[in-house]
Order: structure tokens, then sequence, then C-alpha cells
């Protein structure tokens, strides 16, 4: 399952990435955080937490890597949840003459094959739905 948005928010590269990057604002903006269970000051590559999420109406941990740092264009994170699932989240940052274009992208699998995918369509829904209303927050956020 994939989920996709793009957002282009009136701020430089650099700030964008200090703000995502920062594990004391991402309650901040992202909507389905519902706090830490372990996490540390400051994300760089290689860096680990353990977030706790709802989404969907389920409440769930999600353990997260950094497995690529590239301040201030692009991260990528490597995420494992219940029952085996996995996540990879991709931020690409991109300069656009004063402005910056952020894309997001979240590819996850859910447990329970052809079942779990039917399921999946309704969680992909509201995850999409989550992510516009984070994007949203992010853009009000960094251009208040």
């Amino acid at each position: 399952m994939k989920i996709e948005r793009q957002v282009d928010l009136a701020v430089d590269p650099d700030g964008v990435y200090t703000l995502l990057m920062d594990p004391d604002r991402l309650g901040e903006w992202v909507t389905i955080h519902a706090g830490f269970e372990k996490a540390p000051d400051r994300l760089e590559q290689g860096s680990e937490m353990i977030q706790k999420v709802k989404v969907a109406g389920q409440r769930f941990t999600v353990n997260w890597q950094v497995t690529h740092d590239e301040r201030p264009s692009k991260v990528v994170w490597e995420g494992k949840g219940p029952a085996w699932t996995k996540a990879r989240v991709v931020y690409d940052i991109e300069d656009r003459d004063g402005t910056t274009h952020f894309s997001y992208l979240n590819e996850y699998q859910l447990p329970g094959g052809a079942a779990g995918r039917i399921a999946g369509r309704a969680v992909s829904a509201a995850a999409g739905r989550e992510v516009e209303r984070s994007l949203e927050r992010l853009k009000n956020l960094l251009e208040a």
C-alpha cells in the first residue's frame, strides 16, 4: 500500500528539514502521533525511536530507524509495527525558487494476505486523510 502527497511551503528547505527532524515537534504536525516510548533528542542517520500512533481508531507502536539522511533534501525512515507490519517513509525536500516543495511517501505492508489488503483499503483511506491533515498542519506551523 502506498500514500503519496505533496505540499509547497513558503519556507527555505533547511527550515523544513529542521522541523521535520525534531522529535519534540512531531506532535505539532503529525495527526496520528500519540507520543513516544523512546526517542532521541535529535534525529539523524541511524537514529531509532519507538512511536505510539493512532490510525483509524487503532493504537499501536512503530519502531523507526532513519536509514538515509541527506540534509536538507531527503530523509528515509524504515519502520516495523505489530504483526510483522513494515513501513517506509520518504521525505523529499526540494528548493523551488524561494519556496520548498515537500513530497511525502509512505509505503507499508499490512498483515493478513488478501484479507489484510481488503481491510487495508479502509486503513489506507483514513491514513491518506490523516497525511493531508498533517501536511496542512505542517504548512500552517511553518508559515505562521
